[in-house]
């Protein structure tokens, strides 16, 4: 079984002690051929992003998207995963990524999420991503600021958009990756 996380948060959850539940299972990033868990790779430093930063970052992408419909900046790319910054102010297609998930920190505005369902008009780019016209027979979620949203990797999904609206989010794309469970 393949279980999908951000390293960097199950060593957070280990290295605090009483943080976890006893006999809660946390998945833990491995190094291949190996039971420890992984650590940075040599080189690597921790990096913080301001709000301040952010803030500038999605006033400008909401700017930009005005005219286009959306906007989009990478603040990182990593191995494990990707932090980007997304501002929509018109409905995106519905799409399918099969290798990452998706997660959402809604920093301003609101949209209506839909998951689940079949994606019409399907196109795969033979990338792992399908992309398509809607969602039939999905979900639909009001998502807010201050809430934070996992896609899992083969979820169909759809952000809507009602005009006037404005929609910005750091989305964390994390990459499929072998991972073990350890119990606590």
């Amino acid at each position: 079984m393949k279980m999908k996380l951000i390293p960097i948060l199950a060593w957070a959850a280990l290295a605090m002690p009483g943080s976890a539940i006893p006999g809660s299972v946390i998945p833990v990033s491995v190094i291949p051929g190996s039971a420890m868990p992984s650590r940075a790779m040599p080189g690597t430093k921790a990096e913080v992003f301001s709000s301040q930063n952010v803030g500038l970052q999605l006033e400008a992408l909401r700017r930009a998207a005005g005219t286009s419909g959306s906007g989009g900046a990478t603040l990182g790319d990593y191995q494990s995963h990707a932090i980007k910054l997304s501002v929509r102010t018109a409905g995106g297609a519905a799409e399918v990524h099969a290798h990452e998930d998706d997660v959402f920190v809604v920093m301003e505005g609101k949209a209506t999420l839909v998951t689940g369902g079949t994606v019409a008009q399907a196109k795969a780019d033979g990338k792992g991503e399908t992309k398509g016209s809607s969602i039939q027979d999905g979900n639909p979620q009001t998502i807010v600021k201050g809430d934070i949203v996992h896609i899992p990797a083969g979820t169909p999904h759809q952000l809507m958009i009602a005009p006037g609206d404005a929609f910005g989010a750091i989305v964390v794309k994390v990459r499929e990756n072998d991972t073990m469970a350890v119990t606590l």
